[in-house]
């Protein structure tokens, strides 16, 4: 539906933060320039950890700055380093070649695991083939491409019905100016990801315990052994690492995101003796949980400040029982307001819907006991899948410049999103079904 035919019903990390972020939509002109372009004197630029965020509405290179820097990542990744790569969708020929690439050229280790739909939902989009056709599916050899099994997550139990491998993350061993990376996005390698979707990437360097921890998960994911996976979370300072599905477990008591928001203190007195009100901020692709959206309410009415940009709920118009969902709740609380982001901007079916991808939370106040600023980021929608079936990961991020850096993002898509807090239309209620 086009916009005019909408209608109702229808610190430490500061200065790496700055590096990263201007890589994003804030310099995207930086971003044409060659990715593995050697830094003045012939050494390589100290990569730095940060947040970068893609803009949809900006120059081809603030549409691609995630993509960039993940291909400058493969491009610059030694003879004898590692790449390994958990990914829900992979439909870009380009990136697959500079894989296929640093494997056959240059000897280093690549390994893929993707979610199947990455071959039967495009069976005649190239990416796979090239991957396979280099790398080749053995998971005892040092490289492979490995598909999780047809219509479940690698890790998810059957019992449990449909599920993906909706992970997005990159791991490098080694890359100019830097080790043991680790890209955590909420981006898939896809034209739409980058030219319809917002979305987000957070790169930490160095950090050899979190790498650790993705590594692991990794491996696990690509031995498939449901029957033994039990959720499981890595704290290695300033991060944090939750890694889904999150089994055993029911109910809020072992749901992450309301556990986090339950550690919310909404009215608390700072150090001068100032009242103050936490404030939240969700960005959201998909908010289907109704404890998470019922406890956002909770804090709301308990004085916190929320905010919340999505894409898509559920709504009594989308069940088949009628029962109300999500948008209901989300809508029962006076002087809040959600704001959809749903663009159909040109009318055309054919087309990828602008759409807010990126699955964060932001928590300005008190927190856990503490006045702080915190980001969790990550894969990680909040809906039932996501929790309970999905192979997912979510990244806390403890630092106060990286949470001043995607509260600006916060403010962009927000300004930008389509049809906004006028969200009884379909779409933002979940009658239409979106792309993951």
């Amino acid at each position: 539906m086009s916009r005019a035919a909408w209608s109702k019903g229808g610190s430490a990390l500061a200065l790496s933060v700055t590096l990263l972020f201007t890589t994003g939509i804030q310099a995207g002109a930086e971003a044409d320039r060659s990715a593995d372009a050697p830094a003045a004197g012939g050494a390589a630029a100290v990569e730095a950890s940060g947040p970068i965020f893609n803009n949809p509405l900006g120059t081809e290179a603030q549409q691609k700055a995630i993509r960039s820097k993940l291909l400058q990542y493969i491009t610059t990744s030694p003879s004898g380093a590692s790449i390994k790569v958990a990914l829900y969708h992979f439909w870009d020929e380009e990136v697959a070649r500079a894989l296929a690439d640093a494997h056959s050229q240059r000897g280093v280790s690549v390994q893929l695991v993707l979610d199947e739909t990455t071959v039967s939902a495009r069976p005649a989009d190239p990416t796979y083939g090239i991957l396979k056709t280099a790398l080749g599916t053995d998971r005892a050899q040092s490289s492979f491409v490995s598909l999780c099994p047809a219509g479940k997550s690698c890790l998810g139990r059957p019992e449990f019905g449909k599920s993906i491998n909706h992970n997005k993350f990159w791991l490098f061993s080694q890359v100019d100016g830097a080790s043991d990376v680790v890209v955590q996005t909420s981006s898939n390698m896809s034209q739409s990801s980058y030219r319809a979707f917002w979305n987000d990437a957070f790169v930490v360097t160095s950090n050899t315990g979190l790498f650790g921890a993705y590594t692991t998960y990794f491996k696990k994911l690509v031995g498939k052994d449901w029957a033994n996976w039990k959720y499981t979370s890595a704290p290695w300072s300033p991060y944090k690492v939750y890694l889904f599905p999150y089994y055993p477990g029911t109910g809020n008591s072992t749901d992450t995101i309301w556990n986090t928001l339950d550690n919310v203190t909404c009215n608390y007195t700072d150090t001068n003796g100032t009242a103050r009100h936490t404030k939240i901020r969700v960005g959201m692709f998909k908010l289907t949980r109704q404890g998470v959206a019922d406890k956002l309410i909770a804090l709301k009415k308990s004085g916190c400040s929320v905010e919340l940009v999505y894409s898509e709920t559920d709504s009594a118009d989308s069940s088949a029982t009628g029962i109300p969902g999500t948008w209901e709740t989300l809508h029962s609380a006076t002087g809040f307001s959600p704001v959809c982001y749903y663009d159909d901007h040109d009318g055309n079916p054919a087309t990828s819907q602008r759409i807010m991808h990126s699955k964060y939370l932001l928590i300005d106040g008190k927190y856990d006991g503490a006045v702080n600023k915190v980001v969790w980021t990550g894969s990680h929608n909040y809906t039932g899948p996501a929790l309970r079936e999905n192979d997912e990961a979510l990244l806390k991020v403890d630092d106060s410049a990286v949470h001043d850096a995607y509260v600006s993002n916060f403010n962009t898509v927000k300004a930008a999103a389509f049809p906004g807090t006028d969200d009884d239309v379909d779409a933002c209620k979940g009658v239409v079904t979106q792309p993951e």
